[in-house]
């Protein structure tokens, strides 16, 4: 059998790969609530004929999640991870129907970027091998996971504390690639989420001089945050900052060079909830503020944290009531996984591949945090959460060729390594 016959069947059949996307759109996961029980019996039935291994897993019945593992040739598992659920959506906002509609060459429909055309992929890749009669070089896993978009626990994080999933690299199908740009996610950034409450006095709003207005403490409070912290140069490991410097080149035709390296060499600060008052003539004596805050990978968060622990305790009036942090997580730029995942996606789309971080984090830092190197992946547009969100059959066809392809590629880069 041909080493380049399961990315031949994909190119093939691209039209009931096709169709499977649209099968995959047609079912509401839309998160909250979601309930990924009818998408995971389509999957189930779909790939149950290809004698492959399956199995349900679910903490929340609500929620389950399918993995299947196709034996290959040798012990090395590559794990392919996708989430099920997508964020919900406005029928009348819609121009097409976001439960799928294809349109010429566009795949409409609410996860048809993010991400049900990638499961598509990922599902016709193992069909591919199996109707080929292919046997993979390397085990192959696929997890296709709950409760991504709103970072519930019934999905990834359950499999993991459940030691469901082991694997030596993952690829997960998140979209990075935009319409004239294309790219493999290969670190995140850390991030420090705050709740801050302030006091003040209560006044009447006509003699606001007889009070003290908790929500100005608190909004002076997150100035003088971005003040200290949101100019500051980070310090960044050398060894990330190949992938900074590609993630600038990157970012730039969309936010301008100067906006794209600050986004990595400085704190982003966002004060994303704020909170407080009672009456439009009443001085607020009580005030709430949740802020965002993302710093590049290798920069030790708590420093930075413990920095702004100080900074609030200066601000009078106001107290951090909750906090959360984390690390940011990346792969070394010339480590197997990445160097194979770029090189296939270039040969298949004949464009360079940026090797850049993320602006946030998700299950690619969970995996990392539990010792498996991990990169994102996927073709597909910039759409993802908007209205009329939509891929193409070209980006299904290419993303089927390149989890096809990557076992192989994979597993020679690793002998080499």
């Amino acid at each position: 059998m041909s080493e380049s016959a399961p990315e031949e069947y994909v190119a093939d059949h691209r039209d009931e790969l096709t169709d499977l996307a649209l099968d995959l759109l047609a079912v509401d996961t839309a998160n909250p609530p979601g309930d990924t029980r009818e998408i995971v019996d389509l999957l189930e039935e779909y790939l149950s004929p290809l004698s492959v291994d399956i199995e349900r897993f679910a903490v929340d019945p609500a929620k389950p999640n399918l993995l299947v593992t196709l034996p290959g040739t040798r012990d090395p598992t590559l794990l392919y991870n996708g989430h099920l659920d997508t964020v919900p959506f406005d029928n009348d906002a819609w121009s097409f129907d976001p439960l799928g509609e294809r349109v010429d060459d566009r795949l409409y429909g609410r996860g048809a970027t993010d991400m049900k055309g990638a499961l598509a992929a990922m599902s016709f890749a193992v069909r591919a091998f199996v109707e080929t009669g292919s046997e993979p070089p390397v085990d192959l896993a696929f997890a296709f996971v709950s409760d991504e978009e709103i970072g519930g626990k019934a999905g990834l994080p359950a499999l993991l504390d459940s030691g469901h999933l082991e694997a030596d690299a993952c690829v997960i199908g998140e979209p990075t690639c935009e319409r004239d740009r294309h790219s493999v996610t290969v670190a995140d950034r850390g991030s420090i989420w705050l709740t801050l409450e302030a006091v003040g006095e209560a006044a009447h709003g006509s003699r606001p001089a007889l009070g003290v207005n908790a929500i100005d403490r608190l909004y002076d409070a997150v100035e003088t945050l971005r003040a200290r912290f949101g100019t500051r140069r980070l310090a960044i490991d050398p060894a990330i900052e190949p992938i900074l410097e590609e993630s600038v080149t990157f970012y730039t035709p969309t936010m301008g060079a100067e906006i794209a390296r600050d986004l990595f060499a400085t704190p982003t600060i966002n004060l994303g909830i704020l909170e407080g008052g009672e009456a439009i003539n009443s001085v607020p004596r009580s005030a709430r503020a949740e802020v965002d805050i993302r710093l590049a990978a290798g920069v030790q968060t708590s420093e930075i944290l413990s920095g702004i622990r100080e900074c609030v305790a200066d601000c009078e009036g106001v107290t951090i009531t909750d906090v959360s942090w984390s690390v940011g997580t990346a792969e070394p730029i010339e480590s197997p996984l990445v160097e194979a995942t770029a090189t296939v996606a270039e040969e298949t789309i004949g464009e360079r591949v940026y090797r850049r971080s993320a602006t946030g984090g998700g299950d690619a830092k969970t995996l990392r945090n539990a010792g498996i190197p991990t990169v994102e992946f996927a073709f597909g547009t910039d759409t993802v959460h908007a209205v009329d969100e939509y891929t193409t059959v070209d980006a299904l066809v290419s993303n089927a060729v390149v989890y096809a392809r990557l076992p192989r590629v994979w597993a020679t880069a690793t002998d080499e390594a």
